[in-house]
């Protein structure tokens, strides 16, 4: 569960914009393995400021590699305000990290929106974040990054940071291109 979700307006200041439910389904040992596979499902509750819809869901596929110290993933997902297949949005992320130790990793994401998936928007019309992130990962799980829009119609600067503890805590693995901003 991600609670709650706070993003920073110029005009309005901080704001909460909701809460989301989350599950991921991975292939087992994925930190063993040089392909990875999986899905991460989402569920959001939206203040009425953040989204026209009250209710959204984001479907994450999952595909990647551990190539030794890098890590590539690749995640084409979809985003439904469930109001009919014509609406989905494509809004894929990618992640190339290296991994310098098992605690510490740098990397480049990329966080897309291409517009609904039967006609996707003029390139200038779509939105592209490129970030730069370092992410520590032992006692608890920290992400930190700043990105900056490549077109017109993204952000032009976003900062992100995720602070994270899992109480039943595994071995790492790097299955997604995380969240995005």
């Amino acid at each position: 569960m991600y609670l709650p979700l706070y993003s920073r307006d110029e005009n309005l200041g901080w704001k909460i914009d909701g809460f989301k439910l989350r599950t991921l389904f991975a292939v087992p040992h994925a930190a063993e393995r040089t392909f990875v596979y999986g899905a991460n499902v989402e569920y959001s509750f939206n203040a009425k400021w953040w989204d026209t819809k009250r209710f959204t869901s984001e479907i994450r596929p999952i595909v990647g590699w551990h190539l030794n110290q890098w890590d590539v993933i690749i995640n084409p997902i979809v985003d439904t305000q469930w109001n009919g297949f014509k609406n989905l949005e494509f809004v894929p992320s990618e992640r190339l990290a290296y991994n310098a130790s098992k605690t510490w990793a740098v990397a480049l994401e990329e966080y897309a929106d291409y517009g609904p998936v039967n006609q996707f928007a003029a390139f200038p019309s779509q939105a592209h974040q490129l970030y730069g992130v370092f992410d520590y990962s032992g006692a608890f799980e920290l992400e930190a990054g700043i990105g900056f829009g490549l077109t017109d119609s993204s952000d032009r600067l976003q900062f992100k940071l995720i602070f994270a503890k899992d109480l039943n805590r595994r071995p790492k693995t790097q299955t997604s291109a995380k969240s995005g901003p």
